[in-house]
């Protein structure tokens, strides 16, 4: 297992500025933006795709810091029901397959998308219940149009070799374990999970639980080490589905914050545990997305605690056991 940090934080850095700060930090993969909500001020799209003189250069500036890309990611709404949206969210997901598959990274990550509740509706609509009735039939709707468009995405992906790694994100039809199996067994198993612990907290997810659940379909093919705090003084009296701005936070349910103080460090040990139960030996890539620190001091101490939570070596036989 390695740490690696989802770059968009440190948009502020080139990206050898970047690099060479996770080195010093005992980084040794990033997750930069190609496009979508994250951005690419890391790595941007139109000067790779196809340009291998600025592929051979981005290799050698990868191997001057000891770094990997863990993923590209290009998180954005591929089923919005607006035209010219889908379409760009639809070319960002199929130009950052294409350009992984030329960089010999395995996994894109990115949302399921959403859309809208009927094929007249012009906004995306999140489906929570099944009542009234019009809310079942307009998630019966949402799921041929999702299966419609991921079908054809996961035969494009295996063409290029790379597995596509979904966040399960509330406000997008795929938010939780289930959706996220039953997405993979409708389309190829080229569709997994980008496994963010984040967005299931809230939502009272155990996230072990989820981890053996999605970990037994070998259904994991990338990790954002994210943490959250439910504040129960809030949650107690207005629930978790919560729209107060993330910036206010004296007033919210939960926030997102960095590794280790939403839950402590041995709850992170048990899940780093639970991963390589599962099979997953991969890249634990940091989110930082806490609103009560600065990215730089999120990052470290989410850095410092992985540190002491990851295994560097494979296990050796049981030998107790024979």
């Amino acid at each position: 297992m390695d740490i690696g940090v989802h770059t968009p934080p440190l948009a502020d850095e080139s990206l050898e500025g970047a690099l060479q700060y996770l080195s010093d930090l005992g980084v040794s993969a990033i997750e930069p933006g190609v496009g979508g909500f994250p951005g690419d001020d890391h790595l941007d799209r139109s000067e790779y795709l196809g340009n291998q003189d600025a592929q051979a250069e981005l290799a050698e500036l990868l191997e001057e810091y000891e770094m990997h890309v863990s993923a590209l990611a290009v998180h954005n709404n591929p089923l919005h029901p607006d035209d010219e949206r889908a379409a760009e969210a639809d070319t960002e997901l199929r130009e950052a397959i294409e350009l992984a598959g030329q960089l010999d990274v395995d996994t894109v990550t990115g949302f399921s998308g959403l859309p809208a509740g009927s094929p007249t509706d012009e906004t995306p609509n999140w489906i929570t219940a099944p009542w009234p009735t019009e809310h079942a039939e307009a998630h019966e709707y949402q799921w041929e149009v999702a299966v419609d468009y991921w079908s054809d995405l996961a035969a494009f992906a295996d063409d290029h070799g790379v597995d596509v790694g979904i966040e399960m994100h509330p406000n997008m039809l795929v938010y939780e374990p289930k959706g996220m199996a039953r997405l993979r067994e409708e389309t190829n198993d080229r569709i997994g999970a980008n496994f963010d612990p984040s967005h299931l907290y809230w939502q009272g997810i155990s996230i072990t639980d989820a981890i053996r659940f999605l970990g037994e379909r070998d259904a994991i093919h990338h990790f954002h080490a994210k943490d959250t705090r439910v504040y129960e003084e809030q949650a107690r009296l207005k629930g978790v589905l919560d729209t107060a701005p993330y910036d206010d936070e004296l007033n919210r349910s939960w926030l997102f914050r960095s590794v280790g103080y939403g839950h402590d460090e041995s709850h992170w040990k048990e899940l780093v545990s639970t991963l390589r139960m599962v099979g997953y030996d991969g890249t634990l890539s940091i989110e930082h997305e806490d609103s009560l620190t600065s990215s730089r001091e999120g990052l470290e101490k989410a850095i410092d605690l992985l540190q002491r939570a990851v295994f560097e070596t494979e296990p050796g036989e049981a030998y107790w056991a024979e």
